[in-house]
């Protein structure tokens, strides 16, 4: 059910003393790659830190964590023991090549909004971090395998990018899903709804699922939701419906993953945490 990227029973470090310990292990399963999700089973430790910052443990003594689309190079994950002893590991994050479009000759007002569209965009966006960043319950959701949510061509993959006219614009940071305006969109996990917007400027209908430990996923370009915030919702159930609702140019779901602020590649979920254990990215478009 879950593909292992690696599996790594180690030892994460040394400590000086007189009395033996039992050294703190780590298996961790996922893509060790920028976009990556992981998940880690931990033994013989009480707290756990990656680069510094906190990870809490899940009842099992599991931590998820995960590296954005330019998160590269060696990263800290540190253990503690009930005396506090730490232990590190350093874990090399591999990096990636991503397709990048240049197009010139584009229209200046088309590519940039009003500054009435973009101050409206900033309040939105505003919205979105803070559900993000209050995104802090214990669900255990995301450790089941997930499903894809959409059936369609896929038409857009995390990391992607256009230069208009010699400007770079933001990254892709999700998986497009091209199907005709009405098509289902179903949970790949189960959550809870946090954010449900039927009209934000660039993403249009949006919503937001909680997963737990900071993971959450997000939908855009919705026509239309089937859920509100606060609703329980079971994974494969019906939250939405394919929509080209806010700036795009045609029918499709927009799916994202986040660990926390970091944005994950939705496609190495399925490939690394599905019963599929496959990519859905046809390997022409990765």
């Amino acid at each position: 059910m879950r593909k292992l990227a690696a599996l790594a029973i180690v030892t994460l470090g040394c400590w000086f003393g007189s009395v033996a310990a039992e050294t703190p292990n780590a298996e961790l399963s996922g893509a060790l790659t920028s976009g990556g999700l992981i998940i880690a089973e931990i033994t013989g430790a009480t707290r756990v830190e990656l680069n510094g910052q906190a990870l809490k443990l899940t009842p099992d003594n599991r931590v998820v964590f995960g590296f954005g689309r330019d998160q590269h190079g060696p990263q800290t994950l540190s253990l503690f023991t009930d005396e506090g002893r730490e232990f590190k590991r350093v874990i090399d994050i591999a990096p990636r090549e991503y397709k990048i479009d240049r197009v010139d000759g584009v229209p200046q007002q088309t590519v940039t909004p009003d500054p009435q569209q973009q101050e409206r965009a900033r309040r939105e966006a505003a919205l979105v971090w803070k559900a993000r960043n209050d995104a802090v319950s214990e669900r255990l959701d995301f450790l089941e395998p997930a499903i894809m949510p959409a059936k369609g061509r896929i038409s857009g993959v995390y990391g992607s990018q256009r230069i208009f006219n010699g400007t770079p614009r933001n990254p892709h940071f999700g998986l497009d899903v091209a199907a005709p305006t009405g098509s289902p969109v179903i949970a790949p996990w189960a959550g809870k709804v946090i954010v449900a917007e039927n009209d934000l400027f660039y993403s249009g209908g949006t919503l937001i699922i909680d997963h737990g430990y900071g993971v959450t996923s997000a939908y855009i370009h919705l026509h239309k939701l089937h859920v509100k915030v606060g609703e329980e919702v079971e994974q494969g159930q019906r939250i939405a419906d394919i929509g080209a609702t806010g700036r795009v140019t045609g029918p499709h779901l927009d799916w994202r993953v986040n660990w926390r602020h970091q944005r994950l590649d939705p496609a190495l979920v399925i490939e690394h945490f599905s019963a599929t254990a496959t990519n859905p990215v046809p390997a022409e478009l990765r």
